[in-house]
């Protein structure tokens, strides 16, 4: 079983910024994949940005310009930098991390709350 634990989640003002962080139990080395999701109240959990093992990223068209995901192999830590915050972007962010030796696994951190209000 692997742990993902999520920290930097908070309240700030529109067009402010909050940086997420990720910490699992296992080497990041060991991790295929990683990425952030959000859930907001009444809507479904939805892709915000991943990172795979080489550094290769993608976002969701609705944070591209703003969110910056990367991951720190001598921290053992991802990362979410969000800049430019939107009311939109209030959601619980999870953790994510794949791997697909030897078969697909994935696992969840707890969630964040960010909430972007004035």
């Amino acid at each position: 079983q692997v742990q993902l634990v999520e920290s930097g989640g908070g309240l700030v003002q529109p067009g402010g910024s909050l940086s997420l962080s990720c910490v699992p139990s296992v080497s990041i080395f060991s991790i295929n994949d990683m990425g952030w999701y959000r859930q907001a109240p009444g809507k479904s959990r939805e892709l915000v940005a991943r990172i795979t093992n080489g550094d290769s990223t993608n976002y969701a068209d609705s944070v591209k310009g703003r969110f910056t995901i990367s991951r720190d192999n001598a921290k053992n830590t991802m990362y979410l930098q969000m800049n430019s915050l939107k009311p939109e972007d209030t959601a619980v962010y999870y953790c994510n991390a794949q791997f697909f030796t030897p078969f697909l696994r994935q696992y969840w951190g707890p969630g964040t709350q960010v909430t972007v209000s004035s």
